[in-house]
């Protein structure tokens, strides 16, 4: 058994790191095709090892610490930013079970009653980095894009809890597995519509993604919180906004879309995991898709959307689910 947990939790995080280094050339790549460009396409056969490329200059750029920055502060914001991304996705099922040779094999890491619990506490504590890196580094627009960061959360996070409550209610667990189980037959986004929406605005802000990337806005503080990293400290930034967009993803398609459910998965528990990969692709065109068409919104506006638009109708929604469940379940 611990065994079987050391060899899942190795391949999570492969596959995470992996994913993204090529969801930022997923991006360029369509980004380019949406304004009529090429893109990344000299390293490697279509511009495959860009990603490779890439990584290889970070880690020999010369990495600069500012003169009056905490600098234990400042070497630990980037690792603690990384970090939550990378475990936030231990309690997501890809599939179910798979027997190979007479072994069953589940297809997910671990399954526990709190799983929603267990997401919304990591996604709490990532801004932790970011306000942390803004502050150390004895910056100005650093330190107001940590502070962005913090506010921008606590104008989203309310609405992005609620938007959990509707498939909880539904599914009657706080078990992914369940909550995927109970999709089954009909994937929640057609319950839950209201839900999705918030969700789906909620983990944008979650992310740091246009139109809600205040904290970085490089237009008004010169890229934000991470204006002084360079090399690999700055690199680690991305790379935990780029799997926290994957974990994103892979969260919305586990509650509104089904998560590992299809046609034929019964039969065949191979496809879901390719099912759940290929919500996540589609999760993902559309966060991209988002970013090429829509400009960087006011602050006050996104605070003002957050409390006033975003809050109210996810708390509606969760009181007309449980009315509705109350009058059909009697």
């Amino acid at each position: 058994m611990l065994v079987e947990w050391i060899i899942k939790s190795v391949v999570i995080v492969l596959f995470m790191t992996a994913g993204f280094a090529y969801v930022t050339l997923y991006e360029r790549r369509l980004l380019a095709r949406m304004q009529t460009r090429i893109g990344p396409n000299r390293a490697g056969p279509f511009g495959l090892l860009q990603p490779v490329a890439d990584g290889i200059k970070l880690i020999f750029k010369e990495e600069l610490v500012p003169h009056n920055a905490d600098k234990l502060i400042f070497t630990l914001a980037p690792v603690i930013t990384v970090i939550p991304a990378l475990i936030i996705t231990a309690v997501i099922p890809w599939g179910d079970t798979l027997t190979i040779g007479g072994t069953k094999i589940t297809l997910y890491l671990t399954d526990v009653n709190i799983g929603i619990l267990y997401l919304m506490a990591v996604t709490s504590i990532s801004v932790y980095g970011i306000t942390l890196a803004g502050w150390s580094s004895n910056n100005k627009y650093a330190l107001l894009g940590g502070l962005r960061a913090t506010a921008q959360m606590i104008s989203y996070e309310l609405a992005l809890g609620l938007s959990f409550v509707g498939p909880i209610l539904i599914a009657g667990s706080m078990s992914l597995l369940d909550i995927v189980k109970a999709q089954s037959s009909i994937p929640f986004i057609l319950l839950q519509p209201a839900g999705f929406i918030i969700f789906f605005l909620a983990s944008l802000a979650e992310v740091n993604r246009a139109p809600f990337d205040m904290p970085e806005a490089e237009q008004e503080l010169t890229a934000g919180y991470h204006v002084e990293y360079s090399g690999m400290k700055f690199a680690l930034f991305f790379m935990a906004e780029y799997i926290k967009l994957i974990a994103v993803a892979m969260i919305g398609s586990t509650l509104f879309l089904g998560g590992y459910q299809g046609p034929f998965v019964d039969q065949f528990p191979i496809l879901g995991p390719v099912y759940l990969f290929a919500k996540v692709i589609i999760w993902l065109g559309v966060f991209i898709w988002l970013r090429a068409t829509l400009p960087r919104i006011r602050y006050d506006r996104l605070m003002a959307f957050g409390w006033k638009i975003m809050f109210p109708i996810a708390l509606l929604n969760v009181l007309v689910t449980a009315v509705v469940l109350v009058l059909v379940g009697g």
